[in-house]
């Protein structure tokens, strides 16, 4: 079949278009690294901070339920796209290898300025 015909064959017309508000944005990947930040421009003109690379996280311990920074050393594993963990992308679900041992970070990254993760138990 081909696309964005009718069954007829005759073609489909774009109604109007795309309004800015519906354009798709960059995909924005954040790799571990250095810390560096951008300042996006949104809605109303105001800014949010996103991370392209970083190698620190906010580190929740369940045992003692306080929060520590730890250094990032790599990625072991993201259940979502294995082909992520290789390229060290971080990602919502992924597992972290950090200094207090193994996380699974809890927040989107590429969405808000910090990655916060939470210790895992069985290590």
């Amino acid at each position: 079949m081909n696309t964005g015909r009718k069954i007829t064959g005759g073609k489909y017309h774009q109604r109007r278009k795309k309004r800015l508000y519906e354009f798709k944005s960059q995909p924005r990947v954040v790799k571990v690294g250095l810390v560096k930040r951008k300042c996006l421009r949104i809605r109303a003109g105001s800014c949010k901070t996103i991370l392209m690379s970083t190698d620190i996280a906010n580190v929740l311990d369940k045992k003692s339920g306080k929060i520590k920074q730890a250094k990032i050393k790599n990625v072991i594993e993201t259940p979502s796209n294995r082909f992520l963990a290789r390229q060290n992308v971080l990602v919502k679900g992924a597992i972290i290898e950090t200094e207090l041992g193994k996380a699974r970070i809890t927040n989107r990254p590429s969405q808000e300025g910090s990655v916060n993760a939470i210790l895992l138990e069985n290590q």
